[in-house]
């Protein structure tokens, strides 16, 4: 998901996507941790899927965009 994408987004919409975001996060260190997960690029993309939103969300919150 590309920035603009986000900008697009309401607060409660990003609010969700963050929360799913941290919760598939959870699945793939727990998959990692149980050497289950093949592909370990997924955990570098989500990480930075959440730092995306919460950019986003802090840009906001202070008015910056």
């Amino acid at each position: 998901m590309k920035v603009e994408e986000i900008r697009v987004l309401s607060d409660g919409e990003i609010k969700k996507k963050i929360e799913e975001a941290d919760l598939e996060l959870l699945n793939l260190g727990i998959r990692v941790a149980s050497r289950q997960l093949v592909n370990h690029r997924e955990l570098v993309i989500v990480k930075k899927r959440v730092a995306r939103l919460k950019t986003v969300q802090r840009e906001r919150e202070l008015g910056i965009r």
